[in-house]
Protein backbone atom coordinates (compact mmCIF):
# COMPACT_ATOMS: atom_id res chain seq x y z
CA UNK A 1 0.00 0.00 0.00
CA UNK A 2 3.30 2.03 0.67
CA UNK A 3 4.07 2.04 -2.47
CA UNK A 4 0.74 3.00 -4.55
CA UNK A 5 0.80 5.59 -2.03
CA UNK A 6 4.01 6.90 -2.79
CA UNK A 7 3.42 6.81 -6.94
CA UNK A 8 0.37 8.43 -6.25
CA UNK A 9 1.80 11.64 -4.47
CA UNK A 10 4.92 11.65 -6.72
CA UNK A 11 2.60 11.93 -9.60
CA UNK A 12 0.67 14.87 -8.01
CA UNK A 13 -2.48 13.13 -6.38
CA UNK A 14 -3.54 13.61 -3.10
CA UNK A 15 -5.56 11.77 -0.45
CA UNK A 16 -6.39 11.22 3.08
CA UNK A 17 -3.83 9.33 5.90
CA UNK A 18 -3.32 9.24 9.26
CA UNK A 19 -0.37 12.10 10.39
CA UNK A 20 1.33 11.88 13.73
CA UNK A 21 -1.65 14.18 15.40
CA UNK A 22 -4.89 13.20 12.92
CA UNK A 23 -5.96 12.33 10.07
CA UNK A 24 -4.96 14.89 7.00
CA UNK A 25 -5.31 15.82 3.46
CA UNK A 26 -2.35 15.51 2.07
CA UNK A 27 -0.34 16.30 -1.60
CA UNK A 28 2.45 17.65 -2.42
CA UNK A 29 4.67 21.03 -0.94
CA UNK A 30 6.57 21.45 -4.44
CA UNK A 31 3.82 21.65 -6.49
CA UNK A 32 1.34 24.41 -7.06
CA UNK A 33 -0.96 22.77 -9.04
CA UNK A 34 -2.05 19.88 -6.05
CA UNK A 35 -1.98 23.13 -3.43
CA UNK A 36 -4.78 24.37 -5.15
CA UNK A 37 -6.47 21.21 -5.71
CA UNK A 38 -6.31 20.76 -1.96
CA UNK A 39 -7.91 24.33 -1.42
CA UNK A 40 -10.70 23.48 -3.29
CA UNK A 41 -11.04 20.11 -2.12
CA UNK A 42 -11.14 21.22 1.16
CA UNK A 43 -13.14 24.20 0.59
CA UNK A 44 -10.30 25.95 2.47
CA UNK A 45 -10.36 30.23 2.70
CA UNK A 46 -7.54 31.06 0.12
CA UNK A 47 -5.48 33.05 2.28
CA UNK A 48 -5.05 30.40 4.99
CA UNK A 49 -1.80 28.59 4.96
CA UNK A 50 -1.04 24.85 5.28
CA UNK A 51 1.47 23.08 7.59
CA UNK A 52 4.26 21.10 5.71
CA UNK A 53 5.12 17.80 6.83
CA UNK A 54 8.55 17.18 5.96
CA UNK A 55 11.53 14.69 6.84
CA UNK A 56 14.35 16.33 8.22
CA UNK A 57 15.47 19.97 8.28
CA UNK A 58 17.30 19.51 4.98
CA UNK A 59 13.94 19.59 3.23
CA UNK A 60 14.49 23.61 4.62
CA UNK A 61 15.99 23.94 1.40
CA UNK A 62 13.49 22.98 -0.92
CA UNK A 63 12.14 26.09 0.24
CA UNK A 64 14.88 28.33 0.30
CA UNK A 65 15.25 28.79 3.96
CA UNK A 66 18.18 28.42 5.39
CA UNK A 67 18.04 29.11 9.10
CA UNK A 68 21.44 30.17 11.19
CA UNK A 69 23.14 27.94 13.69
CA UNK A 70 21.34 28.91 16.87
CA UNK A 71 18.13 28.15 15.10
CA UNK A 72 18.95 25.20 13.36
CA UNK A 73 20.11 23.91 17.26
CA UNK A 74 16.93 24.93 18.45
CA UNK A 75 15.20 23.07 15.90
CA UNK A 76 17.22 19.89 16.39
CA UNK A 77 16.18 19.74 19.94
CA UNK A 78 12.23 20.66 19.03
CA UNK A 79 11.91 17.92 16.19
CA UNK A 80 10.84 15.36 15.37
CA UNK A 81 7.33 16.16 17.63
CA UNK A 82 3.86 17.08 17.35
CA UNK A 83 5.01 20.79 16.95
CA UNK A 84 4.84 22.75 13.92
CA UNK A 85 7.11 25.27 13.33
CA UNK A 86 6.22 28.72 11.73
CA UNK A 87 9.17 30.29 9.71
CA UNK A 88 10.17 33.39 7.67
CA UNK A 89 9.83 32.52 3.54
CA UNK A 90 9.10 35.45 1.53
CA UNK A 91 10.45 34.05 -1.69
CA UNK A 92 7.62 34.78 -4.14
CA UNK A 93 7.94 31.66 -5.90
CA UNK A 94 6.66 29.85 -2.48
CA UNK A 95 3.10 32.48 -2.38
CA UNK A 96 0.92 29.83 -3.29
CA UNK A 97 2.03 27.77 -0.03
CA UNK A 98 2.87 31.36 2.15
CA UNK A 99 -0.41 33.28 1.07
CA UNK A 100 0.70 36.71 1.63
CA UNK A 101 2.14 35.51 5.10
CA UNK A 102 5.32 35.66 4.15
CA UNK A 103 5.85 32.17 6.47
CA UNK A 104 5.34 28.84 6.23
CA UNK A 105 4.87 26.14 8.78
CA UNK A 106 7.04 22.88 9.06
CA UNK A 107 6.35 19.60 11.11
CA UNK A 108 8.67 17.07 11.50
CA UNK A 109 6.21 13.83 12.68
CA UNK A 110 7.37 11.61 15.56
CA UNK A 111 5.89 8.44 13.69
CA UNK A 112 8.51 6.71 11.69
CA UNK A 113 6.01 5.43 9.41
CA UNK A 114 5.36 8.75 7.86
CA UNK A 115 8.72 10.10 8.01
CA UNK A 116 9.71 7.32 5.71
CA UNK A 117 6.98 8.22 3.63
CA UNK A 118 7.98 11.98 3.40
CA UNK A 119 11.57 10.79 2.64
CA UNK A 120 10.47 8.85 -0.33
CA UNK A 121 7.98 11.36 -1.62
CA UNK A 122 9.31 15.00 -0.59
CA UNK A 123 7.16 17.32 1.46
CA UNK A 124 3.79 17.46 1.62
CA UNK A 125 0.83 19.82 2.59
CA UNK A 126 -1.14 18.03 5.14
CA UNK A 127 -4.27 19.64 6.14
CA UNK A 128 -6.31 18.17 8.54
CA UNK A 129 -8.92 15.51 6.62
CA UNK A 130 -11.90 18.06 6.73
CA UNK A 131 -14.49 20.56 4.62
CA UNK A 132 -13.49 24.57 5.96
CA UNK A 133 -15.36 24.69 8.91
CA UNK A 134 -16.49 20.62 10.00
CA UNK A 135 -14.41 18.72 12.56
CA UNK A 136 -11.72 16.90 11.51
CA UNK A 137 -12.26 13.31 10.32
CA UNK A 138 -11.37 10.90 13.39
CA UNK A 139 -12.52 7.43 10.95
CA UNK A 140 -11.58 6.75 6.98
CA UNK A 141 -15.55 7.37 6.56
CA UNK A 142 -16.05 10.20 8.09
CA UNK A 143 -13.47 11.37 5.38
CA UNK A 144 -14.90 9.74 2.52
CA UNK A 145 -18.20 11.51 3.54
CA UNK A 146 -16.20 14.45 2.76
CA UNK A 147 -14.24 14.22 -0.07
CA UNK A 148 -15.92 10.66 -1.45
CA UNK A 149 -14.11 10.68 -5.11
CA UNK A 150 -12.62 14.18 -5.48
CA UNK A 151 -9.27 12.80 -4.14
CA UNK A 152 -7.02 9.64 -4.74
CA UNK A 153 -6.68 7.39 -1.77
CA UNK A 154 -7.75 6.45 1.45
CA UNK A 155 -5.29 4.56 3.90
CA UNK A 156 -7.35 3.87 6.82
CA UNK A 157 -5.28 3.20 10.42
CA UNK A 158 -8.06 3.30 12.28
CA UNK A 159 -9.35 6.12 14.86
CA UNK A 160 -7.12 9.17 15.17
CA UNK A 161 -8.17 11.73 17.87
CA UNK A 162 -5.60 13.76 19.07
CA UNK A 163 -4.72 17.24 19.66
CA UNK A 164 -3.25 19.25 16.80
CA UNK A 165 -0.24 20.37 16.89
CA UNK A 166 1.54 22.83 19.00
CA UNK A 167 2.59 26.28 16.84
CA UNK A 168 5.38 27.84 17.61
CA UNK A 169 7.03 30.95 15.28
CA UNK A 170 10.47 32.10 14.83
CA UNK A 171 10.57 35.30 13.55
CA UNK A 172 14.03 35.26 12.35
CA UNK A 173 16.75 32.79 10.74
CA UNK A 174 20.07 34.85 10.79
Amino acid sequence: MTTLIEKILKKGGIGVLPTDTIYGLVGSALSRKTVERIYKVKKRKQDKPFIILISSLKDLKLFNIRPDKEILILLRKIFPAKVSIILPCKNKKFFYLHRNKNSLAFRIPKDIWLRRLLSKTGPLVAPSANLEGMPPAEIIEEAKEYFGDKIDFYFNKGRKKEKPSIILEIKRLT
